[in-house]
């Protein structure tokens, strides 16, 4: 959803207009933050609006499992992209990028400044530097590479394009099919593609980011908690809404953390119990893996917050003083 917001003046000074973002694992508290850093900045009487970098809270049907703020937790703080699209309508990151890049233009040249916020890494990436011009692949390809045992693609891989191999850890299948299926199908290696990346954003801006990576252990337990309760707040009526639509289940929607368990309880193929601990192992694997990727894929020069609180005044110094 999107409110209007008190109009600012546009930036000047010949400076970059500025971007706060914050990144982080599922249930590490970025929407609080994005909200009181929002508030900080209007404060101050510098405008300042949300805009949503989660893969999940884009979508529509998605309110209570997505975690998708509510009116109140918003604060009166205008939000961007969130429920932007309709679950039938798969969301890329290119799709996302294109909005999220036309939001912040827009943002900007009224003078607010856009907090971004998510736990999607590879949207961040994409808008901050660009995407790369990659053919679409040869569908037959696709296949045979993704039927592929991981041993056998990752040997594959070594030899069709080592390059890309030394880079990747050999236990990451979804990259190295990735690699493996553009080489084939383009007869180029992907670091050819990569390096021809266009559309981003991160040379025009100044960049504020902070990545929330609290205990890890507190982390897990708010998961499980955060699952139980989107239970209690409307979460089975979302899944039975899902399934009554007969979407595609390869669409990113039917995908989303607890559809599947959720799904599979209410056909019975799982007993409520077994459903509830399923969907809090999912969100915890899920928030792992988020947790990995943004300690070890994020900028050097990324802050990282490792208790669960972030004091904004000192991470966003030199935001709030702009």
């Amino acid at each position: 959803m999107s409110t209007a917001g008190s109009p600012g003046k546009p930036f000047g000074h010949g400076g970059k207009p500025p971007l706060a973002l914050i990144a982080g694992p599922t249930a590490s508290g970025k929407s609080d933050l994005a909200v009181r850093l929002a508030k900080a900045l209007v404060a101050r009487g510098q405008p300042a609006e949300i805009v949503n970098a989660d893969s999940a809270q884009v979508y529509a049907d998605l309110q209570v499992l997505s975690a998708r703020p509510s009116e109140e937790e918003m604060a009166g703080i205008p939000h961007h992209l969130f429920g932007a699209w309709d679950g039938a309508i798969s969301c890329s990151a290119a799709d996302w990028a294109n909005a999220a890049r036309a939001a912040i233009a827009q943002l900007h040249e009224a003078g607010t400044v856009p907090v971004l916020v998510g736990g999607t890494g590879l949207y961040m990436r994409t808008l901050l530097n660009g995407i790369a011009p990659i053919p679409a692949i040869d569908p037959q390809v696709r296949e045979q590479v993704r039927a592929l045992p991981q041993p056998e693609a990752r040997a594959a891989l070594e030899t069709e394009d080592p390059e890309a191999a030394t880079k990747l850890a050999p236990a990451d299948t979804t990259r190295t099919a990735r690699a493996l299926e553009v080489v084939r199908s383009t007869g180029l290696p992907i670091a050819h593609w990569q390096a021809q990346t266009t559309g981003g954003i991160g040379g025009g801006i100044a960049l504020h980011p902070v990545v929330m990576l609290p205990d890890r252990e507190w982390l897990y337990e708010r998961c499980d908690q955060r699952f139980a309760m989107m239970l209690e707040q409307g979460a089975v009526e979302e899944v039975e809404a899902l399934l009554a639509g007969n979407l595609d289940p390869a669409l990113p929607v039917m995908r989303a953390i607890g559809v599947r368990e959720i799904a599979a309880w209410l056909q019975g193929k799982l007993s409520r119990d077994e459903m509830i601990a399923a969907g809090q192992l999912a969100t915890r694997q899920y928030a792992k893996r988020q947790y990995t990727w943004f300690r070890n894929q994020s900028p050097d020069d990324w802050q990282h917050v490792e208790s669960k609180n972030c004091d904004i005044d000192i991470y966003f110094e030199s935001l709030l003083r702009f």
